[in-house]
């Protein structure tokens, strides 16, 4: 068990591997056919992940986004190359809510091509998270098309129903196979993202922990982005633009507690502990 450490399970750590200018948030202003013309800003804060995940001894799960891929092979190539987990993130950052059944085959396919594109084997190419984490009830459907593409499993849903963009409410919290055949991997709510920027950090650990003595692994995300306070301010509604840009410049030295609190490792390694 790691020194100082709350909780001897194995939580996993994710990245949404997108920049600024991808996110939700930004989606009225950065449509993907412009994102070409914005400043690349990812590779700096990837550069601090990966140091800080070797200065840890944790290997993470990177969800990218088909379009980074095609922007930045030798990043994606290199987070691969360090020993960590790819994972797919979509092709452009479409919401599952805003795709047919046909479109969302097309996006995971153009995901793919341009994951392997970018050099990483299709074969170890075994998870999925959806975009603003968008499979819910009414987008059940997708599930069985990830099932029928070969990925193992998907780590989209939060068990949860009093968010406007995301949740599905009755979903277990635990690690389970749904009947599609796709093992789920829920969200623990309020562990990363925003919130990690927005809670102060004993909330963090409060969520993690509470989590841990359920016998339940603590499934975090994070964005690159979110290690970037230098970036371009946007103007946004105002809750989107707090949404977006709360204490950016907290994100790194919380993240350096939560490595030395709590116990890491990617998704696959999750799963391989509780059984899977």
């Amino acid at each position: 068990m790691k020194q100082g450490a709350v909780s001897e399970i194995m939580n996993a750590f994710t990245v949404d591997f997108e920049d600024w200018f991808c996110v939700g948030n930004m989606e009225n202003v950065f449509p993907p056919s412009c994102w070409r013309q914005q400043e690349l800003r990812i590779e700096r804060p990837v550069a601090y992940l990966l140091e800080l995940l070797k200065k840890h001894g944790v290997r993470a799960t990177f969800f990218v986004l088909g379009r980074m891929a095609e922007r930045c092979p030798e990043l994606v190539r290199e987070i691969y190359d360090a020993g960590h987990e790819i994972g797919l993130h979509g092709y452009d950052h479409s919401r599952v809510t805003s795709m047919t059944g046909e479109a969302f085959e097309t996006d995971l396919r153009r995901a793919f091509d341009a994951v392997t594109a970018a050099g990483i084997p299709l074969e170890v190419i075994a998870g999925y998270r959806a975009p603003s984490f968008s499979i819910a009830e009414k987008t059940a459907w997708a599930l069985e098309a990830l099932a029928s593409s070969g990925l193992k499993y998907d780590s989209s849903i939060v068990p949860f129903s009093g968010h406007p963009d995301y949740g599905w409410k009755g979903v277990p919290k635990k690690i389970h196979r749904l009947p599609q055949g796709i093992i789920e991997i829920p969200l623990t709510l309020g562990f990363g993202g925003g919130y990690f920027r927005l809670f102060p950090y004993f909330l963090t650990k409060r969520i993690a922990r509470k989590a841990n003595r359920g016998g339940r692994p603590a499934i975090f995300y994070i964005h690159p982005w979110e290690l970037d306070p230098g970036q371009p301010r946007i103007k946004l509604s105002p809750t989107r633009r707090f949404r977006h840009y709360v204490n950016l410049s907290k994100t790194a030295p919380r993240l350096e507690k939560l490595m030395s609190d709590f116990r890491f490792g990617t998704i696959a390694e999750v799963l391989r502990e509780n059984g899977f």
